[in-house]
């Protein structure tokens, strides 16, 4: 029985959905197809019917995963600015799901180890996130907007990282002061 185009676009969303919140959970070499499929409710062999390999999942993950991301920031950013785009990074509920939140905060410390592909795929997701960073800065700098962004990628995992939810909350207020600081004009 074949079935119509759109329902194997939804079951390739669904295989993208369950592999976005798993490889954010657990990383990205901890998750392997047939526990992912099976998850999916999905065979092991109906993989290779929607992704050539491991690697094209990880890459539409991540260029999937950065764009719903981007959408979110852009909606704080329409609410609170530049503070609101921070504030919505740096804080608890993003901290602990990691599954709902930001790639690059969940898994940008693996991206190196995969394939150029998916690499590409995530510094083009980045270009968007720093460019919409940039929009909101007083004076439009790059390397400000990076800077921003990396604060808040390095903020988020460290939050996540130490046992004691204390020193977790006060990286993140140090996260939120630091962000702010270099989104403020020079001289501010």
């Amino acid at each position: 029985m074949r079935y119509p185009k759109e329902h194997k676009d939804q079951t390739r969303r669904r295989v993208v959905e369950v592999a976005a919140a798993r490889f954010r959970r657990e990383g990205l070499d901890k998750v392997g197809v047939a526990s992912l499929m099976s998850e999916a409710g999905l065979t092991h062999g109906g993989f290779y019917s929607h992704f050539d390999s491991k690697e094209a999942l990880i890459e539409e993950v991540f260029a999937s995963g950065m764009e719903e991301n981007f959408r979110r920031l852009a909606e704080a950013s329409e609410q609170g600015g530049i503070e609101g785009l921070i504030n919505r990074y740096l804080r608890a509920g993003v901290r602990e799901h990691p599954e709902r939140s930001c790639p690059a905060g969940a898994l940008g410390s693996e991206i190196h180890r995969h394939s150029k592909g998916a690499r590409m795929a995530f510094a083009r997701k980045l270009e968007r996130t720093v460019a919409k960073i940039r929009e909101l800065l007083p004076l439009a700098n790059k390397d400000r907007a990076e800077a921003i962004f990396a604060v808040l990628v390095g903020t988020i995992q460290l939050a996540r990282a130490v046992p004691d939810l204390a020193q977790s909350d006060r990286l993140l207020e140090s996260g939120k002061a630091a962000a702010l600081a270099l989104a403020r004009e020079p001289g501010q």
